[in-house]
């Protein structure tokens, strides 16, 4: 859902000006951010990190545990459905960040998200930061362009001034992260030409929108580090960007949605057809519904029971100037089909 990018380019932005420390990974959960937390360097001026929750009341302790001076929320996505089981209960924890914030603490907030607005929705307006593609957020992105080579051009707006920007992340949703972390970057005093400059320096974490090209045209994109419904649909549209003779997915299993998770998984499905991606690969069980989603829009489907048996057929599918979308939640391993696809192709 963007965490991760988010950290890394307010890190970066934030580089320019302050000596900062950022959280490595993802270490975001009762476990991993204390350690996090506690090995930072003494002389650091500000740490950039971010929290997850998987249970009401784990924010909370976080937040009360370091008690941040500034909070970013970048959205609410259906990531957590097995165990909160509404939009409106993720919500809620995430609210508990607010309950370290210090007095009067920046809050950065996506207005483009109506779950974010309602989380903030008590606070002083003067405490809230608010960015978005709506350019009439105060920080926002306008005359957006996509490039050929995976990512955006636009105009970066905010209250500082506007200045053009040029960021190597593929799909308007990174315009999205890469708004989050200026937001708060112009609320610790960063100016706007030293927040595009930072972009320019910043590349995909790992498995989060990696472009890989090879040598005879093909690409592969692998965003095979998470998903959920939201995002993988944000992934096809910015996959569906790219230059390309043919598109086609595969994708695995979303998983932590409880009982909506077949349904949602067709709707996934669907909408990979409806945007032309043919053939959908669709890996795990409840892949089964993905497949079907796909096959009812008209296109050429296949399923597999492990990433170990797609790669195989993902490889030998894979042709010259396809572009190709790897996606699926952690558990199901889809880097392995990525290193199948590259590695053909090297050794081709």
């Amino acid at each position: 859902a963007g965490k991760t990018t988010t950290k890394e380019l307010l890190g970066e932005m934030l580089a320019r000006c302050y000596r900062v420390a950022r959280s490595p990974g993802n270490l975001n959960n009762l476990l991993g951010f204390p350690l996090a937390f506690l090995g930072i360097p003494e002389d650091t001026e500000w740490m950039v990190a971010e929290m997850g929750m998987s249970t009401p009341g784990e924010m909370a302790e976080l937040s009360r545990l370091v008690r941040p001076d500034v909070a970013v929320y970048t959205n609410v996505r259906p990531v957590h459905l097995e165990f909160f089981g509404t939009l409106r209960a993720i919500a809620g924890a995430k609210a508990e960040l607010l309950e370290g914030l210090v007095a009067d603490g920046p809050v950065v907030a996506n207005r483009d998200d109506p779950e974010v607005r309602w989380i903030v929705r008590n606070l002083a307006e003067d405490r809230i930061c608010w960015y978005g593609l709506d350019e009439e957020a105060p920080v926002s992105a306008r005359e957006i362009r996509s490039l050929e080579a995976g990512g955006s051009r636009f105009v970066l707006s905010t209250p500082r001034g506007t200045v053009p920007v040029e960021l190597a992340l593929l799909g308007r949703h990174n315009v999205e992260n890469f708004l989050a972390a200026a937001a708060a970057a112009d609320a610790l005093g960063v100016a706007p030409e030293e927040i595009a400059a930072a972009a320019a320096a910043v590349r995909p974490p790992a498995m989060r929108g990696v472009v890989h090209r090879t040598p005879d045209g093909a690409t592969v994109v692998d965003d095979s580090y998470n998903a959920n419904p939201d995002a993988v649909v944000r992934a096809l549209d910015a996959v569906s960007e790219l230059p390309a003779s043919r598109l086609w997915a595969v994708l695995g299993d979303m998983l932590e949605l409880g009982p909506e998770g077949p349904d949602l998984h067709r709707e996934v499905g669907a909408a990979a057809a409806k945007r032309g991606f043919d053939p959908v690969f669709g890996v795990g069980e409840l892949s089964r519904e993905l497949v079907a989603g796909a096959a009812a829009g008209g296109v050429r489907t296949a399923w597999y029971e492990s990433a170990d048996d797609a790669a195989p057929s993902a490889a030998a599918e894979l042709a010259p100037g396809d572009v190709v979308l790897v996606k699926a939640s952690r558990g199901v391993g889809l880097e392995r089909v990525v290193e199948a696809m590259v590695e053909r192709e090297k050794a081709s």
